[in-house]
């Protein structure tokens, strides 16, 4: 006999001589002594039954929803916000006391690519972590924006930050645009190309530090010189083909329903990219006011 998947009725096995909660007859010839005080509800408490008495049987709700576009915007707007926050305060408290730009710079630079490369190799994709790299990289920004406009390029702060973040936002939706129309599509060989970029800019990017510290300005990739510039405008062009892959990471995700947690996964991704090109272009607008 095939079993019911209902649970109550599953439990409800039959037993020898009869059912669950029901013993054998009487044979013929044979009374119990006292008939009375052997009825049901007769002075005794009913028969339990399985299922008698208890809780119906509730199926159980799922703690997490699938990820949705709504949820990467949102999630991304919170963490660009704190970043937006952090900087706007780091800005002022340097532009104030201008020996906080270096401890504000290390601390965002450094702290931010500890918890970066925590969040991206051991996969924690937390609120708290998230936006803590958010108010890092907000620290870093402040400082890093100062220095370039202020003290390094000699430059109306304010005009050359507004020309970089309109620069940075303008990247970042024309390749939205590229990759919703399918302009460009995300193959298995671009993604290989741009892995190979990333590493090639990272590898440069290094080389030129470590060099710095044997001759002055190094490999030549920061001087603002000509080779500086075209340089950034090779990062530049990198950090823009970059977006195209956190776009195809989020559809992924959305497509097999991944849960709602991983839309800052995406948030995250998104935030290293903008902050990265945002720091690149602002580098490069600095080249052309003639100090740096």
């Amino acid at each position: 006999m095939r079993s019911t998947s209902n649970p109550v009725f599953r439990n409800m096995q039959p037993q020898q001589g009869g059912y669950a909660g029901f013993g054998q007859a009487p044979g013929a010839g044979q009374y119990p002594t006292d008939p009375y005080a052997q009825q049901p509800g007769y002075g005794q408490q009913p028969p339990q039954y399985p299922g008698y008495g208890q809780q119906p049987y509730q199926p159980a709700i799922p703690t997490t929803r699938p990820m949705t576009i709504d949820d990467v915007v949102q999630k991304t707007g919170i963490t660009l916000g704190v970043v937006s926050l952090m900087a706007i305060v780091s800005y002022a408290l340097t532009a104030g006391n201008h020996a906080l730009a270096l401890p504000f710079l290390l601390v965002g630079g450094l702290g931010g690519l500890v918890l970066g490369l925590v969040i991206s190799f051991g996969q924690k994709y937390s609120p708290a972590l998230v936006l803590s790299y958010a108010a890092l990289e907000g620290l870093l920004l402040g400082s890093f924006s100062f220095l370039f406009t202020g003290q390094i390029a000699g430059a109306s702060g304010s005009g050359l930050i507004a020309q970089a973040v309109l620069g940075t936002f303008g990247v970042f939706f024309g390749m939205l645009v590229v990759y919703k129309t399918g302009a460009i599509r995300v193959t298995p060989r671009l993604t290989r190309m741009i892995v190979g970029a990333l590493i090639g800019v990272g590898v440069l990017m290094l080389g030129n530090i470590v060099a710095s510290f044997f001759t002055s300005g190094g490999l030549g990739l920061r001087s603002g010189g000509t080779m500086s510039i075209i340089f950034s405008l090779v990062v530049i062009g990198v950090a823009a083909f970059s977006f195209l892959l956190d776009f195809d990471a989020a559809d992924q995700l959305i497509r097999a329903q991944a849960p709602e947690k991983a839309a800052w996964g995406v948030a995250f991704g998104l935030t290293v990219t903008l902050v990265w090109l945002y720091l690149e272009i602002l580098r490069l607008l600095s080249y052309f006011q003639g100090d740096r």
